[in-house]
């Protein structure tokens, strides 16, 4: 009934009063339609009989189950400084949470600085501030602007949603940016352009063919070494698509009131938690790589491997207690006094030597005087970075000064090593990856009781059609990292496509300080997790987040204790399985 009609048509209303109850008719329709009366009344019900002590507090979480699912509202990207003081990318994300934006979650991840030079007129790019800077001023460019208006609306739980949003975004900006590469490079005369140099040792063997210096004493034709593959661009700014993503997922597990392990968890197979187990680490003990100062090249981390079912913080114990007996040693038998000993950007200590036996005797001689039975109580692998120790003038490794190898050679003096140090169970990047032949060889003579493990960061999103691609032969693992576009949907999905034992890695330099990386290893089922050495900040920080998980699992009943490696050959025995 209207408002005259209830008064009657000879009634006189003020048009005040009729406003008033035109807007009170506005208001109980608007209750009803949403339901509020009932629900005032069940909640007023069932808290008289509660009784709770904060009935604001009842009110409120009665009322959230009811509130809008939150959105993002912005993404804000900033600069910060990281563990080696250099220019980082960190995003915030915002989200319009009951009504009020809020700051949810950052993230930051490690980038790869050999970006490519990038001479368009982005106003994202500022020229003369070096790779590193002109790749984080690219990233905040692309969060602030494109990126933050893309996901405005976007609900941060639809992961995989968000990461085809940033991951096509990226590919389009990828093409673009070749394009222009392409077109640049073809409006440039023909005199200027020059076809791809050989490496000298091609040249080299290629003069041999033609009978050059054939008459020269001692001279030798050797089989000609396959040219490295070229590097894979990485585009200035596309570390904020990888930022993004960590930011979203971490946001995501917040409003689900779940860990981020769990969530991505959930994310990698699409149902509830059951069992969970923590990545075995790969804790790098010592460095003996190029950038040390003795002859050795090629031992570039020494990696100590737990027995199976080991708990996490027993095994960094054991490892710091090695590390210290190690000092200990190079002191005693040091003629000058203590060792001064320096800390890699890997976190592990650098130490001199001339040949590869000195170091692994170092580590057998310090677990002897601790009671560490190498091959049983631990295990070794080598991280050889091969790939980095060619010398293309000569057509060899420089795995020592003064000392080159061929490949074939390299592959002998892995074979030496792995029969007279059998506790070494596995080898890292032992050669690079053109060197396929060898890789076949180095297999069939060590691959009964030592695997090959190899370093596969992707980019993923052009990348997709090495899905198909043979793996190397013999290889049985892969390090994965998160990097620049990698997103965590990627991640997740490199992760399940590859076959063997899933390793995620940082980076060599490892600057982040965020800790989300061990979140991030447990979630998606790494079977092993390498952090680098205990003598960083940035690296502890994921070790004692590592520490924290496992806990927390024991003392949910979830942890997953696995009784035998993924890529040991002998059953351990049963009681090596205990917590």
């Amino acid at each position: 009934m209207s408002y005259t009609g209830f008064l009657g048509s000879n009634s006189r209303i003020s048009k005040e009063d009729q406003e008033f109850y035109e807007l009170k008719n506005k208001a109980a329709e608007f209750y009803r339609e949403s339901g509020m009366q009932h629900k005032i009344e069940d909640v007023l019900n069932k808290m008289f009989f509660d009784q709770p002590d904060d009935i604001y507090g009842y009110l409120a979480n009665y009322f959230s189950k009811w509130s809008t699912t939150p959105v993002i509202s912005r993404v804000m990207g900033k600069y910060i400084f990281n563990g080696k003081g250099q220019l980082s990318v960190q995003a915030e994300i915002f989200c319009m949470i009951k009504n009020e934006e809020k700051k949810t979650c950052s993230a930051e991840i490690s980038s790869v600085s050999e970006v490519l030079e990038d001479n368009s007129q982005d106003p994202g790019i500022v020229p003369g501030n070096g790779n590193k800077s002109r790749d984080v001023i690219a990233a905040l460019h692309w969060i602030n602007d494109p990126l933050s208006t893309m996901l405005k609306g976007c609900n941060p739980c639809d992961q995989e949603g968000v990461d085809k949003i940033l991951s096509d975004f990226f590919m389009a900006r990828y093409l673009e940016y070749m394009d222009l590469r392409n077109r640049e490079k073809t409006d440039q005369s023909p005199s200027k352009l020059s076809p791809d140099p050989l490496p000298p040792a091609a040249i080299a063997t290629s003069k041999d063919k033609k009978g050059g210096d054939k008459g020269k004493k001692g001279n030798i034709i050797e089989k000609p070494i396959p040219p490295p593959e070229h590097s894979e661009p990485v585009l200035p700014g596309s570390v904020a698509v990888g930022t993004v993503s960590l930011a979203v997922a971490k946001t995501g597990a917040l409003l689900q009131g779940i860990p981020l392990y769990k969530y991505i968890t959930i994310l990698n197979s699409q149902k509830s938690v059951e069992q969970v187990h923590v990545p075995v680490p790969l804790v790098t003990l010592l460095s003996c790589g190029r950038n040390s100062p003795g002859k050795l090249n090629l031992l570039e981390e020494v990696i100590l491997i737990p027995k199976s079912g080991q708990r996490f913080k027993p095994f960094i114990t054991k490892v710091l207690e090695l590390q210290k007996e190690m000092t200990g040693i190079m002191n005693a038998a040091s003629k000058t006094g203590p060792v001064l000993t320096s800390v890699s950007d890997l976190g592990a200590l650098v130490v001199s030597y001339e040949r590869p036996e000195q170091p692994l005797d170092l580590v057998t001689e310090a677990c002897n005087n601790i009671g560490l039975a190498l091959g049983k109580d631990i295990h070794l692998a080598i991280n050889c970075a091969a790939q980095e120790l060619m010398d293309y003038a000569k057509g060899k490794y420089d795995v020592m000064t003064g000392t080159p190898k061929s490949p074939d050679e390299l592959v002998d003096l892995y074979e030496a090593l792995v029969n007279k140090y059998p506790a070494i169970i596995a080898l890292i990047n032992p050669l690079r990856k053109e060197d396929l032949e060898q890789w076949e060889k180095l297999n069939t003579a060590i691959g009964a009781s030592c695997i090959l493990l190899c370093d596969i960061t992707s980019r993923p999103p052009r990348n997709s059609v090495q899905d198909d691609a043979l793996p190397l032969p013999g290889v049985k693992g892969y390090i994965l990292k998160q990097t620049n576009e990698m997103t965590v949907s990627e991640l997740i999905r490199v992760s399940r496509r590859h076959k063997g034992a899933v390793i995620i890695g940082t980076t060599y330099g490892e600057p982040c300080s965020d800790d989300s990386l061990a979140d991030v290893a447990v979630g998606v089922s790494a079977d092993y997790v390498k952090l680098g050495g205990l003598s960083r900040g940035e690296r502890l920080n994921k070790y004692n987040r590592l520490i924290s998980i496992e806990e927390e699992l024991a003392q949910q009943g979830i942890l997953d204790l696995r009784k035998q490696h993924t890529f040991l050959f002998v059953s351990e025995p049963e009681e090596q399985s205990s917590a």
